[in-house]
């Protein structure tokens, strides 16, 4: 199971079920570089609407399978633990606060 590192340094577990439900969606096939990227180096982080323990990781990428599109990850935060739900292709971050913004 790959731990990967968000942009605090904080330790995000992703497992391999969640990771071949990812992969389930042909336009996310190939997309593991960017999903560790998209944690670590994100361009915005925002917190979910539905769930306060939920941030949603966003990075722009160019020329995805699906063309240019925001990569959002998304990670639950426990106490003792952080994995990540999923990660998808969108056009635009959904609303909520932001939790964090690059420069």
């Amino acid at each position: 199971m790959p731990i990967l590192l968000d942009h605090q340094n904080r330790e995000v577990r992703l497992t391999e079920e969640r990771l071949a439900h990812i992969l389930a969606h042909p336009e996310m096939v190939g997309m593991e570089t960017q999903i560790a990227d998209t944690l670590k180096h994100p361009k915005l982080v925002r917190q979910s609407c539905s769930d306060e323990s939920v941030a949603l990781f966003y990075r722009f990428y160019t020329q995805t399978s699906i063309g240019n599109k925001w990569l959002c990850v998304v990670v639950k935060y426990l106490p003792d633990d952080a994995f990540i739900v999923t990660a998808y292709c969108t056009d635009k971050p959904k609303k909520g606060e932001n939790l964090w913004q690059s420069e």
